[in-house]
């Protein structure tokens, strides 16, 4: 004789709550982003130029890029050297008209924009300016080192300052980086001195690293 079961106690158990399945492990390990394999702090960066953006890379894949033939041109290595160019040729006038509304900004080409892209860094990210085109015009016709600027993975970094200007083509990653170290040190209206001392430290970091160049691509000695 089969035993009989109490119908309350199976509503009972139907009704108790399902236990959630235990979270999955987070992986805090970074991985390259192509491949997978565990990459340190210290990485290369690979450029996506349809998607227009970065990918984190170990050392294999960042090389397999270093090649513009590689992945029929969709992925190019971001290179990691810095020009310093010590003699850049800018007027009062033509930064006026560029209409960047702070003392810093990166130029970017991209695969696929119509013109330059210009950018300053500020609490809420990068933020594109209008540019003139005539202006620059003149700006790359009188400075024509700034034609080593390769789409998608260098920029040409500007800063003016009462004693004129600073000029430096770098890599793209070195401006997202300045542009993190405004947007996460940024307090209250102006900044704060944290900011700017970060910033000091940022570009003294490019003055020790940079390959002095002139304004026509040739080799400065370092001063």
């Amino acid at each position: 004789m089969t035993p009989r079961t109490d119908p309350l106690i199976d509503l009972r158990r139907l009704s108790r709550p399902v236990p959630e399945p235990p979270a999955p492990e987070v992986d805090s390990v970074e991985r390259c982003e192509m491949c997978s394999t565990e990459i340190v702090d210290q990485h290369g960066h690979v450029a996506d130029v349809e998607a227009h953006r970065l990918l984190c890379t170990c050392r294999a894949c960042f090389l397999l890029f270093t090649n513009a033939r590689a992945g029929s041109g969709r992925f190019l290595a971001v290179p990691q050297d810095v020009l310093r160019v010590v003699d850049v040729a800018i007027s009062e006038g033509q930064w006026a008209a560029l209409q960047i509304p702070v003392e810093l900004a990166f130029f970017l080409r991209q695969t696929g924009a119509e013109q330059v892209g210009a950018y300053y860094p500020g609490p809420g990210g990068a933020t594109e300016s209008l540019l003139d085109l005539a202006s620059w015009a003149e700006v790359l016709d009188a400075n024509p080192v700034l034609a080593q600027a390769e789409p998608d993975v260098r920029a040409i970094l500007l800063r003016r300052s009462p004693g004129g200007y600073a000029c430096y083509l770098v890599p793209v990653d070195r401006c997202y980086e300045l542009v993190g170290i405004v947007r996460q040190s940024w307090v209250g209206f102006h900044g704060g001195a944290d900011v700017w001392r970060r910033v000091e430290d940022f570009f003294a970091d490019l003055d020790r690293e940079g390959r002095p160049v002139d304004r026509t691509g040739d080799a400065v000695p370092r001063g």
